[in-house]
């Protein structure tokens, strides 16, 4: 196919047209955007307010997020810089002088630790899934609870620390036979009969095992584990855990100043894995499932881009208009567009930087990663300075927060 000229790459007006307008963050699904979320009850009856970061980077947030979203409680949100990517906001130090994250209020009562303030949720709305659900406080549950420190553990023991290959992997493997056994219990893909917080207690490190594992270990998580596999595709049909769900991508470059370094086994595997990760390349990736039926992910991350486009071009080095509009082009249009000479580097540094699900869900952010890089390989193939892993200051929130306060 043969590229698309200057004369036929689509104008910013051209685009914007092909843009659907901004949703409705505080109704419909989950996401990452929404500062209010009443689930269609008078304002009136708010009564918790979740602090999370700004990033959706933390885990212990995503749990909590995704519980609020489950039971359907209505929550404010007001957003707080992680370390590894900003300094914490005073106003949240005077709140909460340790900085940690989450923090909750009920009632205008400050809660933090994620396992507190899930139990308070608990003694407040109920059980999470109702007469049928299980507490946190059950004996099962406190079980299951048990084996995910234990899985935990063992991932850090792995990952963490370099040299400890055979070793870390085997009391890896031996922690993942205990979680399909337990899971291999019930009829269903979760549990117990459905969705419980048992499972919510393991949503965010396995996620993050899914993704660091395939992309410094080279290990095909949910390959190997066929019930662990039928878990994940559980929760990638609930509309919950689609929106507060990341990418192979994101957590591979989030986690390691947030757990003091992830190291490569340096095997083919593991190579082969990180360079489709990096690139952009989204097919044979298992971390997605299908879009939701309706969704048009291109135009979504099309939505996305047009928001924020005056503060990406100021803030992403070496990325010009011209260029982004010539990767939006091929986003949409799907024909290789030609960009201006030396744009490869502008455009792999904005590649490199789409946050999920901060920026736009994981389909979104797939189609438009790939965009971009087959538009920088049509300019040259000179790739940008690596991501930093003792920080991520590279994503510093604050230009957006001044100019696109959503």
């Amino acid at each position: 196919m043969a590229n698309c000229t200057q004369k036929s790459m689509l104008s910013w007006e051209q685009l914007e047209a092909l843009a659907p307008p901004e949703p409705n963050r505080s109704e419909g699904p989950a996401n990452s955007q929404a500062r209010l979320r009443p689930f269609s009850r008078p304002l009136a009856e708010i009564r918790v307010v979740l602090y999370r970061d700004h990033h959706a980077w933390c885990p212990y947030c995503q749990k909590v997020w995704l519980w609020l979203e489950e039971q359907q409680v209505p929550y404010q949100i007001k957003k707080v810089s992680m370390f590894c990517y900003g300094e914490k906001e005073a106003w949240f130090r005077n709140l909460v002088p340790s900085g940690m994250l989450p923090a909750l209020s009920i009632d205008g009562q400050m809660i933090t630790e994620s396992d507190v303030i899930l139990l308070a949720l608990e003694r407040s709305f109920g059980v999470l899934g109702g007469v049928n659900g299980r507490s946190i406080q059950d004996p099962e549950v406190l079980a299951l609870r048990e084996l995910e420190r234990d899985l935990f553990r063992a991932w850090c023991s792995w990952l963490c620390y370099p040299g400890q290959e055979a070793e870390g992997e085997r009391l890896f493997d031996a922690q993942m036979q205990r979680m399909a056994t337990a899971l291999e219990q019930g009829a269903g893909p979760f549990f117990f009969n459905d969705f419980s917080s048992a499972d919510l207690a393991f949503v965010p490190y396995v996620e993050r095992m899914n993704s660091s594992l395939l992309y410094y270990k080279g290990y095909e998580l949910r390959k190997r584990w066929p019930s662990i596999d039928r878990w994940f595709t559980g929760l990638e049909q609930r509309s919950t855990y689609c929106g507060t769900r990341s990418d192979h991508h994101t957590h591979s470059h989030d986690l390691p100043p947030q757990m003091g370094g992830c190291y490569s086994n340096g095997s083919a595997a593991a190579k082969y894995w990180a360079a489709r990760i990096d690139a952009g390349s989204w097919q044979e990736l298992s971390d997605a499932g299908p879009p939701p039926p309706g969704a048009n992910p291109a135009t979504e991350a099309l939505m996305r881009v047009i928001k924020h486009r005056s503060t990406l071009l100021a803030t992403t080095a070496g990325l010009s208009d011209t260029a982004l509009r010539a990767a939006l082009t091929k986003l949409i249009s799907g024909e290789p567009c030609q960009p201006p000479p030396n744009s490869e580097l502008g455009l792999r540094n904005l590649r490199d930087r789409i946050s999920v699900p901060r920026d736009m869900g994981i389909h979104a952010a797939r189609l438009l990663r790939a965009a971009l890089e087959e538009t920088a390989g049509l300019s040259g193939s000179r790739l940008p300075a690596a991501l930093p892993r003792r920080h991520r200051r590279d994503q510093d929130p604050t230009p957006f927060l001044v100019q696109n306060p959503c």
